[in-house]
C-alpha cells in the first residue's frame, strides 16, 4: 500500500484513500498471475499500471467524489489496467462501415480494392518479387515496367509511369518541364486539392512560375495567346473535378489548348485529378472526361489519381509523350516519390480488369458502387428495415428514405445518384446521440444526419454488414 505522510490540504478521507492505493510492484505481481495478461510485454504492463495508479492518485488529491474504496481493490485496479492495455494494444487503423453514401470517401480510405488486387498484394508482400529485376536479361530493371504496358494499352499513350499520388505527379511534371519557366493556367482552375494543398502551392514548390490568365468564371483562348512569351514553358489545364462553376462561364477546351501549344512549340499538360478509364454515362447519370479522351485530343502529359474513380490504390499516374516521360524519369525527385511493391501489385491487378469493361464494373468496388442499380440498393434497405422492425422496440422508429449519394473523393461534385437510406429515430435520444453511439461501435458505423434523423445510405453498405448494423442499433437501445 502507498506509504504517505499527512500533507497539508489533504483531509482524512483523502488520506484514507491514498493509504488504500497499492504500489506498482504489488499490482504487477497480481497481473503476472492473470492469464489474460500473459502475452502482454512487461514494459507495457508496467507503464499501464503506473498510468492507472497515477490517475487514481490524482483523482484522490483533486478530491474527486466519484472515487470510493471499492475502486481501489486489487481486482478493480487490475480491471482498469486490462482496459488500458487493450487500448494501447489495439490497432489504430481499423475497419469502418461506410453508411454515408459517399463512394470514394477520402476520410474513410477512398476506393475499396478488388479481390484480384488483394490477392496480388498478398502474394507479392509475402514473397520475393521481380520488382526491379529484368527476368529476360538477368539485370536490374525498372519498377514502372510492371504497369507501363497495361496503362499504354488501355489509354493509347506512348509511355507511362507512376508515383505515390497525383499531387506528386503534378509536382514532378512541373519540376521537370517548367522549372524556372512560366506555366500558363486559367485562374478558374487554380483549385485546392484537399488538405489545404493548392495547385499554386504545388507549382511554387516545383519551381515553375505561375502565370494566371482569365477570370474565375471566364477564360478565353486569347488570354492564353497574350500570355505566351519567351519565358513560357508549359500550357497547363486543370480539370476542376472537385467543384463546378455554373452560369456565366467560359473555358478553353483541351483541343484548343493543344492546337495553340503546337503553334508555339509548347507542351500541354492536363491534370485530370480523379481520372477515369470508363465512360460512366453508359451506366449511370455521371459524366466525366476519360483519360483516353485527353490522350486522343493530343495532350503531351496527363496526370490523374489511382485511388479515386479508377478504383485502385493511392497513386499518381503520369502518361503521354515518350520523350517527356523519359525526362521525368531522370528527375531526382522521381526516386523520392516512387511507389512501393504493394501499390504496384494492386494497381497492376486493377488495371488488368479494365480489359473487360463488364468484368471491371462488377469486380472493382468503386465502379460497382457508382453504377449499382437502385433496385439492388433498395433490396438492402428493405432487408435492414425488416430486421430492425423485428426488434419490436417501441422507442425505435425506422423509415425508408429516398435520398442521393455522392461519388466523393473530389470527383463529380455536381452529380447526384438516387439511393435508398434507412432513417433511425430513438426516443429520448437525439440524432447526434445516435450518430455518436454508432461511431463508437466496433466496427464504427459512419452515417449522416438529415432533418434530425440518423441516416444510413445503403449504396455504400455491404450486404454482410447489415447484421452488424442491426446489432449496433440493438445495443444502443439496451444501453439507453
Amino acid at each position: 500500500m502507498t506509504d504517505l505522510k499527512k500533507k497539508p490540504g489533504i483531509n482524512a478521507d483523502q488520506q484514507q484513500l491514498l493509504k488504500k492505493l497499492p504500489g506498482v510492484d504489488h499490482i504487477l505481481i497480481i497481473a503476472n498471475n492473470d492469464p489474460a495478461l500473459a502475452d502482454t510485454p512487461r514494459t507495457l504492463l508496467t507503464d499501464s499500471a503506473r498510468r492507472v495508479l497515477d490517475r487514481l492518485r490524482s483523482m484522490i488529491l483533486e478530491n474527486n467524489q466519484t472515487i470510493l474504496e471499492n475502486d481501489l481493490t486489487d481486482s478493480d485496479i487490475l480491471k482498469k489496467i486490462k482496459q488500458a492495455v487493450k487500448s494501447v494494444m489495439s490497432l489504430n487503423l481499423i475497419r469502418t462501415i461506410n453508411a454515408t453514401g459517399i463512394v470514394v470517401h477520402t476520410n474513410l480510405g477512398r476506393s475499396l480494392l478488388a479481390k484480384e488486387a488483394l490477392e496480388h498484394i498478398h502474394m507479392i508482400s509475402g514473397r520475393y518479387s521481380n520488382l526491379e529485376y529484368n527476368l529476360a536479361t538477368g539485370k536490374r530493371g525498372l519498377r514502372y515496367s510492371a504497369v507501363e504496358d497495361i496503362i499504354c494499352e488501355l489509354t493509347g499513350a506512348e509511355a507511362a509511369m507512376v508515383v505515390n499520388n497525383n499531387a506528386a505527379a503534378v509536382l514532378l511534371c512541373l519540376d521537370t518541364i517548367a522549372r524556372r519557366r512560366e506555366a500558363i493556367v486559367s485562374r478558374g482552375e487554380l483549385v485546392e486539392i484537399g488538405g489545404t494543398f493548392r495547385i499554386p502551392d504545388v507549382m511554387e514548390k516545383s519551381g515553375a512560375i505561375l502565370k494566371e490568365v482569365g477570370t474565375t468564371n471566364r477564360t478565353h483562348l486569347n488570354d492564353y495567346k497574350r500570355a505566351i512569351n519567351d519565358r513560357t514553358g508549359l500550357l497547363l489545364r486543370v480539370h476542376t473535378s472537385n467543384y463546378g462553376i455554373i452560369g456565366f462561364t467560359s473555358a478553353v477546351s483541351l483541343k484548343e489548348l493543344v492546337e495553340l501549344g503546337r503553334q508555339h512549340h509548347l507542351p500541354v499538360m492536363e491534370d485530370l485529378g480523379s481520372g477515369t478509364l470508363l465512360n460512366f454515362s453508359k451506366y449511370c447519370p455521371l459524366k466525366e472526361p476519360t483519360v483516353q479522351d485527353s490522350v486522343n485530343t493530343g495532350a503531351d502529359i496527363v496526370t490523374f489519381s489511382g485511388d479515386k474513380l479508377l478504383g485502385g490504390p493511392q497513386a499518381g499516374i503520369i502518361l503521354g509523350n515518350r520523350d517527356i516521360i523519359d525526362k521525368i524519369r531522370q528527375n531526382p525527385l522521381t526516386r523520392a516519390l516512387r511507389i512501393d511493391k504493394l501499390t504496384l501489385a494492386a494497381l497492376e491487378s486493377t488495371l488488368r480488369l479494365y480489359r473487360d469493361e463488364e468484368k471491371a464494373i462488377k469486380a472493382i468496388p468503386t465502379l460497382y458502387l457508382l453504377t449499382c442499380p437502385i433496385s439492388n440498393i433498395e433490396k438492402k434497405a428493405i432487408q435492414l428495415k425488416e430486421t430492425l422492425d423485428q426488434l419490436n422496440n417501441q422507442r425505435l422508429t425506422v423509415t425508408l428514405v429516398d435520398s442521393v449519394s455522392k461519388a466523393g473523393g473530389g470527383s463529380l461534385p455536381l452529380s447526384e445518384l438516387p439511393t435508398k437510406c434507412i432513417g433511425v429515430r430513438i426516443s429520448r435520444k437525439t440524432a447526434g446521440d445516435i450518430e455518436k453511439t454508432m461511431r463508437g461501435n466496433d466496427p464504427p458505423i459512419i452515417g449522416r444526419i438529415e432533418d434530425d434523423i440518423f441516416l444510413m445510405d445503403m449504396r455504400t453498405v455491404a450486404e454482410d454488414e447489415l447484421t452488424e448494423i442491426a446489432n449496433a442499433i440493438q445495443t444502443s437501445l439496451k444501453g439507453s
